[in-house]
């Protein structure tokens, strides 16, 4: 399953820097991950400071 990204983002943009299939984008008040595009790699729930983004 895909991540997604709960509504404590922060909207600081760490998440997107690292994803490395670019499924990260900047949303209505907090970053989207498609999940078309997500390879569950976990990069963005690793430097996230506020642990915003998990597996469904």
């Amino acid at each position: 399953m895909a991540y997604i990204i709960s509504n404590d983002c922060i909207c600081c943009g760490a998440c997107a820097n690292e994803c490395p299939v670019e499924a990260i984008t900047a949303g209505d008040g907090k970053y989207v991950i498609d999940a078309d595009k997500c390879i569950e790699c976990g990069a963005c729930a690793n430097v996230c400071p506020v642990g915003a983004p998990s597996a469904q």
